[in-house]
């Protein structure tokens, strides 16, 4: 009478968590003394978000205050895809990073060849941008969720429906 346990493997960003990260960023940045009089700004498109300052060093360090809101706020920083350095209008830089959603097919294929490789009593199987593991043991699921956390991966991975 063992039920079969699950899990899914998702890789996404929360919306609303990254704006309240852009918020509290432009609020520090604003009441920065080394920020005052600078054309520093954030554009958050649906699957991007451009950042323009006023030179280089600038933007790096605006891209350090936004990276340690956004760890404050548990949004993953390692889904940001980050562009070239862009020169803009009115002597400013800009950066346009792309904001991954979803697991790719090559990083399904590595997901799935690690879980392989772990010789656990567990299936997987890609279901579009997530992957579904399937096992009789919880235990062997968790077992699946710390060698991920463990893995060098390029995404940041959650894990969802745990039944």
């Amino acid at each position: 009478m063992a039920s079969e346990n699950s899990m899914d493997i998702v890789s996404k960003m929360d919306m609303q968590e990254l704006k309240n990260a852009i918020d509290q960023a432009e609020r520090e940045i604003t009441s920065r003394f080394d920020f005052k009089g600078t054309k520093t700004s954030f554009e958050l498109d649906k699957d991007s978000l451009t950042i323009i300052s006023d030179d280089e060093y600038k933007l790096g360090a605006v891209i350090d205050i936004l990276q340690s809101k956004m760890i404050k706020r548990g949004v993953p920083f390692k889904n940001l895809d980050f562009g070239k350095i862009e020169t803009a209008s009115l002597n400013t830089v800009r950066q346009k990073l792309g904001l991954k959603s979803g697991i790719e097919s090559d990083s399904s294929k590595k997901i799935n060849t690690l879980i392989r490789d772990s010789k656990l009593k567990v299936k997987s199987q890609i279901q579009g941008d997530q992957i579904r593991v399937t096992s009789k043991s919880r235990d062997d699921l968790q077992a699946v969720m710390k060698l991920l956390r463990e893995a060098e991966l390029p995404i940041e991975l959650q894990f969802t429906n745990f039944k």
